[in-house]
């Protein structure tokens, strides 16, 4: 069995146990590929971005957790072990611990390393862009979250909040994602993404007659 399958299942089997609707091994899957993407063109190491970005979500917190800020630790903390078992370099280990815990958008922590700075862009461009809004979408369902405000439903006269709606989470988070980028091919990448949820808010807001709320 090679590296990715063992990352896929056993990241699989712990997200079983908990977690929510997007955060998947779809959205792993796509995370890998994404750091694959940037490592090459900011010439990472595959060493050390491919584990932290299998195992990145390796312990599942919902997101309305009040753990949710530690998910990052823990899941470093476990890929870890893992890759101790599965016999990595252990000189390896620290790197792929920083760039998992540095991955989280809630954990505040800064990438020390090129390879953790590849490692938070490819997990912030599957939160934009046509995978991070429909993953914006499931995740507030889930929660019982309406689609907007029945007030002032853009945000225009009131501070957001995306407890309120899964709109409010574009303006809490989505839409400064990109002024968070790390290196410069996941600036380049995130800009058309980010456009095309301000596209998507733009075509609700006609759709929904905004100006008569």
């Amino acid at each position: 069995m090679n590296f990715a399958d063992l990352a896929g299942r056993s990241t699989a089997a712990l997200l079983a146990q908990g977690g929510d609707a997007a955060h998947d091994l779809a959205h792993i899957r796509r995370v890998v590929a994404n750091a694959q993407a940037l490592a090459a063109t900011e010439g990472a190491r595959l060493e050390v971005v491919l584990p932290a970005a299998w195992l990145h979500d390796c312990v599942a917190v919902p997101k309305d957790s009040p753990l949710r800020a530690s998910a990052s630790r823990l899941a470093a903390a476990q890929a870890g072990r893992w890759l101790t078992e599965w016999g990595w370099p252990p000189a390896l280990l620290p790197e792929v611990a920083h760039a998992i815990e540095a991955h989280s958008f809630s954990a505040g922590i800064a990438p020390r390393t090129l390879e953790a700075q590849v490692v938070q862009d490819a997990d912030r461009l599957d939160a934009l862009g046509a995978a991070g809004l429909a993953r914006c979408l499931m995740l507030g369902g889930e929660l019982g979250r309406p689609l907007y405000a029945a007030v002032d439903p853009f945000c225009d006269k009131r501070v957001p909040d995306d407890r309120v709606s899964c709109v409010d989470h574009f303006y809490t988070k989505l839409l400064k994602l990109e002024s968070t980028m790390q290196t410069a091919a996941g600036r380049s990448e995130a800009r058309g993404r980010t456009e095309y949820l301000r596209g998507f808010l733009a075509q609700l807001k006609q759709e929904i007659g905004a100006a008569d709320f």
